[in-house]
């Protein structure tokens, strides 16, 4: 489930909205970091809260495919290509579109609401948390869709993940955790219309 050994080319094939992501990422990463342009479009991208609270709404979701440093691009794109597929492959592309876009935006709304004006973000954390979210979920509700030692590879990631949360300061704290709550709240939404579809079939 979370092990990889397809190609290449068949990983493409098989979870384009993961590999679109992961793509986004790595584009906007060099779009900021090597063009003439960098400086006006990393401050374009970047969730200001000030500048969300001034009516410009689309830094909400800008974030989610923002990074400037490269370790951070690696961390979050190896979790998105680790995490992400088997939720593609189960969800389909627009549940799994709504679920991992719409817990970034939560992540991103609390970011908004519980943090100083001041406050300014990057970063496809919040997201990524919301598939932990659903992963959660799906443990309580699904378990038909995960076996025991995919189990424990997803709670032991968790649980580092949280534990090292709060461990950098530069971390959005409140990002993750609502990122998380976001997916959770998300996932009964998602598998509600998940299996209406198959009743139809």
């Amino acid at each position: 489930m979370f092990i990889r050994d397809e190609s290449f080319q068949t990983f493409i094939r098989r979870y384009p909205i993961v590999t679109f992501l992961v793509a986004a990422h790595i584009i906007v990463f060099l779009l900021i970091n090597f063009t003439p342009f960098s400086t006006s479009l990393y401050h374009f991208m970047v969730g200001s809260n000030y500048y969300i609270t001034a009516g410009e709404y689309w830094r909400l979701f800008t974030p989610i495919v923002t990074h400037e440093a490269a370790g951070h691009l690696i961390f979050n794109s190896f979790s998105l290509v680790l995490f992400g597929p088997a939720l593609e492959g189960i969800l389909g592309k627009v549940r799994f579109i709504i679920g991992y876009v719409g817990a970034g935006l939560i992540a991103n709304i609390a970011t908004l609401l519980l943090l100083p004006l001041s406050y300014a973000h990057i970063g496809a954390s919040g997201a990524i948390f919301g598939l932990f979210g659903i992963y959660v979920y799906m443990l309580y509700n699904h378990r038909q869709y995960i076996d025991q030692a995919n189990t424990q590879i997803l709670l032991v990631v968790l649980g580092i993940s949280l534990v090292t949360t709060f461990m950098n300061a530069r971390i959005n704290v409140m990002g993750h955790l609502f990122g998380l709550i976001g997916g959770a709240a998300l996932a009964p939404i998602i598998f509600a219309s998940l299996h209406r579809k198959k009743k139809r079939w």
